[in-house]
């Protein structure tokens, strides 16, 4: 889905983002969304570490 979007695409939803949220909502929502990709990350990390773990344990 988001391979079908393009720089044109891309271009508009920046421009729709800064109408609706305006410039200087931006930076706080870059960093919100900044820290939930970081907080999906290191949870995804440690579900893969633990089931890694699993099978360390049951073979």
């Amino acid at each position: 889905m988001l391979q079908n979007i393009g720089f044109p695409g891309l271009m508009m939803i920046l421009v729709v983002v800064l109408i609706i949220f305006g410039p200087t909502k931006l930076p706080e929502l870059g960093r919100a969304v900044g820290r939930t990709l970081h907080e999906f990350k290191s949870s995804a990390k440690e579900l893969v570490a633990d089931h890694k773990e699993e099978e360390q344990a049951g073979s």
